[in-house]
């Protein structure tokens, strides 16, 4: 965090600055990094304690004060030797406080701010955008999927004079949140990916998802910039209700910034990227499926904004090896075999292309295995979108189908009942019964996906089959 007096940070949050058995005054300075984490506090830094669903952060004060905790942010005061600003709302000081600093580095000229939402491909497109972007300049991005109103404000106070660029990745569970995100780092750049089903159940509807994602550009100012897919039927529309400069992205020729002559492999994607007053370029992208291209074309399109060069660009993306853990993730090798986890998260959208993306890289004479389970937080769809899945399987010819748990029994079903398929579905309760049977059924050459939403676990089954056939 950038360097602020203890009564600025107070007038920041809207506190009381509480300055009892400590030697402090409000003059004096904190600059450590700000957390919601005792067991991230460092020396000098900041514990906000949050209250939380399960357990209450202030009961980690005293463990963030042995940590070095310069500063505490809390809802009540606590005994501890240690500076305290006492808040209404902890969660919503950590956004005024992201809000004020964001605000006091972008006033000296030289922050640009990248905003990314989307139903899938967040992380993945701001990694791809960190990567690019550390090239130019002093680049933030989010920690893993720090997106929502406590990650969100966190990433943001990472900021520093020198900060260049900041990614702040942006998710929501509910209409409003983004917007408040939005408020917060106010982006240059609003890039929205794609709107599907995932989350569906928690937003009430694919009417309020979209809703929700629209917030990424409708404040944004004429100056700035909406980065929108024009693949995407329900993101198209977001164009009339943003005021800033629409750059669109995707396969189709209507997109400024698109990729041409795509081919899928094993070990990833080569595509040509082609961009208004730019010459082509052909990218060897090492990240696995053609979905992938969506959030590496968003990337470009964001990037070519902030003014780095398209050939700087595709190198950048030509030394990406893996998007982020259990995300396409290629592992094993013994034998052929090939393991592919990509079982962080799972909605309609990412496991059609998942599964879409192991019937293109099956080799003649090789098999397919789809270890799948389920795809949560859909609500009324959950039981339709997981028979189109089975369907899904069944159409593209995939060898061999390992349905895992509950939850994803009814997928399980549907390929039963389709009647073209004679025993390449199994249904089993466990992730450990689901390693048994694949281990058993493996053969030299054969390709094995594991997907899955994150909460169904199977990402540690993945990890366990890449390092058996590594």
């Amino acid at each position: 965090m950038i360097a602020l007096t203890l009564t600025e940070i107070a007038a920041a949050v809207d506190g009381a600055l509480h300055l009892a058995a400590t030697d402090a005054t409000g003059d004096t300075v904190v600059s450590g990094p700000v957390t919601t984490d005792s067991r991230e506090v460092e020396p000098g830094g900041v514990f906000v304690a949050k209250p939380g669903e399960f357990d209450d952060g202030h009961r980690f004060a005293p463990s963030a004060v042995e940590r070095g905790a310069a500063l505490l942010v809390v809802e009540h005061p606590l005994d501890l030797p240690v500076p305290q600003v006492v808040v209404a709302d902890s969660v919503q000081a950590l956004g005024a406080l992201a809000t004020e600093v964001v605000a006091r580095v972008r006033a000296k000229g030289r922050l640009k701010v990248v905003g990314v939402t989307g139903s899938n491909g967040k992380t993945t497109t701001k990694n791809l955008l960190r990567g690019i972007l550390e090239r130019a300049g002093v680049t933030v991005a989010s920690r893993k999927s720090f997106n929502n109103e406590v990650g969100g404000p966190v990433t943001m106070l990472e900021v520093t004079d020198e900060t260049e660029f900041l990614v702040a990745e942006m998710g929501a569970s509910g209409v409003g949140e983004i917007a408040r995100l939005v408020r917060m780092a106010r982006p240059d750049v609003g890039i929205v990916l794609k709107v599907g089903l995932a989350h569906a159940g928690e937003f009430g509807g694919i009417e309020q998802t979209v809703r929700a994602k629209s917030e990424m550009v409708t404040d944004l100012l004429p100056t700035d910039v909406a980065v929108l897919n024009a693949d995407d039927p329900r993101v198209v529309p977001m164009a009339r209700v943003t005021p800033a400069r629409v750059v669109w992205f995707g396969l189709g020729e209507q997109a400024d910034v698109r990729a041409t002559d795509l081919v899928v492999h094993a070990r990833g994607t080569e595509f040509t990227v082609n961009a208004p007053g730019e010459a082509s370029v052909r990218v060897r992208f090492g990240v696995l499926g053609e979905h992938h291209v969506m959030n590496a074309l968003a990337a470009t399109a964001a990037a070519l904004e902030l003014g780095v060069p398209l050939a700087a660009i595709a190198e950048a993306l030509g030394e990406v090896t893996l998007a982020e853990r259990w995300r396409m993730q290629v592992m094993g090798g013994r034998d052929g075999i090939t393991v592919i986890n990509d079982a962080y998260n799972a909605s309609p959208d990412s496991m059609a292309a998942a599964l879409k993306t192991l019937a293109q890289v099956q080799q003649p004479g090789t098999r397919t295995i789809a270890v799948l389970g389920e795809m949560s937080e859909l609500g009324e769809f959950s039981g339709e979108e997981h028979d189109r899945i089975g369907l899904l399987a069944v159409r593209l010819g995939i060898s061999q189908l390992v349905v895992v748990g509950p939850g994803a029994r009814r997928l399980h079903i549907s390929t039963v009942n389709e009647g073209s398929w004679d025993g390449e579905s199994a249904y089993v309760e466990t992730a450990d019964e689901a390693y048994d049977l694949v281990v058993s059924m493996v053969r030299p050459g054969d390709t094995v996906l594991v997907k899955s939403s994150n909460a169904a676990g199977l990402r540690l089954l993945g990890d366990r089959l890449g390092e058996w056939f590594a």
